[in-house]
């Protein structure tokens, strides 16, 4: 449920680590095994992104 969450932007990873009962670290490096990016951005964003930085 946590990692569906996070993927419809409904909960931060942060946030849905703890829901999962986990930390931010390992959520993030086990969304693979449920087909779901870290970053889901579009390009225009990640350039835009990338040029307030």
């Amino acid at each position: 449920m946590a990692v569906k969450l996070f993927e419809i932007k409904r909960l931060s990873s942060g946030m849905a680590a703890a829901l999962a009962g986990i930390d931010r670290t390992r959520f993030l490096l086990n969304l693979h095994r449920y087909k779901v990016p870290m970053i889901d951005l579009e390009e225009d964003e990640l350039l835009s992104d990338m040029e307030n930085a």
